[in-house]
């Protein structure tokens, strides 16, 4: 059955971004348009500010035996505030709240230029009537957090730096023309949607993090780890965000279609994981672009953007030649697993395991590739798409002929959409035998080059054996399933409504 388009979602909301590398959690504003992810991170900014002269004053200090200079500063132009004097302590140069004129001086020069300045410092600070917002709340969380895995605000004192107490600051005077900082969302990274991926796993492993996902743009620009307080709300942005992916996925390929001929069209491409077969040799799993397009399935090590990289692709196999198998689901009873995966319903975690959202793309003996996708919904797309494609490619082709023998004789096997199996010799065109696809009852092979096919005589009834010997024995057995899958489902009234040309992308 088909459904109608999903229409892209926008949203907004809060969500702790993580950085594996600084071990560091920050909270973050996430803002997701039909096209563009962005992260927004809390800092603080100037709002109004008077450069009257009137308040700036020239200090000579002088540094104590013990004490230091016997003031702590915070800010800095990596902060985008000013450096300021946080606290004067007892018995030094007075108890105001000052504002250093450094011009764009960061917080680590600010701290070296006094420790460095020799035993009498001569400064110009400007008074500020009252204590900056920033010098109040912490920068990088909206409020009040007993959250201890939490960075420190980078806007903390530096007394430890510059003198030796702790004495309390000293409330502030009053006084005018003080500049203004409050604390606000801004735009830290943009994301592109366009053939972007999203991804629950650890990097290169098939370990699921919990309630978290990143999401890698084209260029390699990623949001780092996204982290949320529920499965419910993860799962509810990691759909939103894929739905939007789609979208844009579906509006190219009808771009890409209109200029290609109606032999190379693209029915469905996007990204998936590729699991190796072959752990214990060290390979990692890695992320792949696949793409249904004219008679080939393909897999690029990156997205195909220009008409040249569609030759670049790393494998090319003939649709007609490979199987799709999805891996071992969590429901038995297909027709409700069939409703869930079009649904976009998900399994709770108890019920997942790695092979959940898998799927394989058989072709044969050590060439047989197995992908991981990351919601249900992707998966059916998946799904669907290959046997869109592959009904589409034997409606093309209409017939497919391979050398065989039987015998020592040479012979020419053929499947056909319309007349089922033939079989002649060498180039003859007299047929030896034929059989409607309805007549074939079964078959056996031996993995290697033999086949056993199973006929039933539409004459007599009885069950006729022959034996025939490939050479690609794999990709003959993968031809006749795509045939007879092609047969079934041109009888199919409901995938026969379901169809367009490949030009239209599918409803999904």
């Amino acid at each position: 059955f088909s459904l109608p388009p999903r229409q892209h979602r926008t949203k907004s909301g809060i969500a702790l971004l993580y950085n594996e590398e600084t071990n560091n959690t920050y909270d973050v504003c996430l803002k997701l348009t039909k096209e563009v992810l962005t992260i927004q991170k809390l800092d603080v900014v100037c709002t109004s500010e008077s450069e009257s002269p009137v308040n700036h004053r020239t200090v000579v200090l002088r540094r104590q035996a013990t004490g230091g200079l016997g003031l702590s500063i915070k800010g800095g132009a990596e902060h985008n505030v000013p450096v300021v004097i946080s606290k004067i302590f007892k018995d030094q140069v007075g108890k105001k709240v000052f504002f250093i004129s450094l011009p764009q001086c960061g917080f680590g020069t600010g701290v070296h230029l006094l420790r460095t300045a020799g035993d009498e410092v001569t400064i110009t600070v400007r008074y500020l009537r009252e204590v900056p917002s920033f010098l109040k709340l912490p920068l990088g969380s909206p409020g009040p957090s007993t959250d201890h895995s939490r960075v420190s605000s980078p806007l903390f004192d530096s007394g430890l730096h510059l003198n030796g107490n702790n004495a309390a600051p000293s409330p502030p005077s009053p006084s005018a023309n003080e500049p203004k900082y409050e604390k606000r969302w801004l735009d830290a990274v943009s994301l592109p949607l366009l053939m972007a991926r999203v991804s629950r796993y650890n990097a290169g492993t098939d370990q699921l993090r919990s309630n978290c996902f990143e999401v890698f743009a084209l260029d390699g620009a990623s949001t780092n780890i996204l982290q949320f307080c529920t499965a419910a709300e993860s799962t509810d942005w990691l759909q939103a965000i894929s739905t939007n992916i789609n979208d844009l996925t579906r509006e190219n390929i009808k771009i890409i279609n209109k200029y290609c001929s109606s032999d190379d069209q693209i029915v469905h491409m996007g990204w998936a994981c590729e699991s190796p077969e072959d752990s214990a040799a060290g390979r990692t799993s890695a992320f792949k672009y696949l793409a249904l397009r004219g008679p080939y399935f393909n897999i690029f090590s990156s997205p195909p953007i220009g008409a040249g990289d569609w030759g670049q692709a790393e494998t090319t196999y003939n649709l007609c030649e490979v199987l799709f198998k999805v891996h071992k689901l969590w429901m038995a009873e297909d027709c409700w697993l069939q409703a869930r995966l079009y649904l976009g319903l998900e399994h709770s975690p108890e019920q997942q395991d790695v092979e959940s959202l898998c799927f394989s793309i058989l072709v044969g003996h050590g060439q047989s590739h197995t992908f991981r996708v990351e919601l249900a919904t992707d998966l059916a797309i998946w799904e669907k798409s290959f046997q869109r494609a592959v009904f589409w490619e034997v409606q093309r082709i209409r017939s497919k002929s391979y050398m065989c023998s039987s015998l020592g004789n040479v012979l020419c096997f053929t499947i056909d959409f319309g007349s089922g199996f033939t079989c002649s010799e060498g180039n003859a065109k007299t047929a030896l035998w034929r059989y409607k696809f309805s007549q074939l009852k079964g078959s056996s092979d031996d993995g290697k080059t033999r086949v056993k096919l199973l006929f039933k005589n539409a004459e007599s009834n009885q069950i006729e054996m022959k034996e025939l010997e490939f050479a690609n024995l794999t990709a003959v057995l993968h031809c006749i399933h795509s045939f007879i899958a092609a047969k079934v489902a041109s009888m199919d009234p409901l995938f026969m409504c379901s169809q367009s040309p490949p030009g239209n992308y599918m409803n999904t």
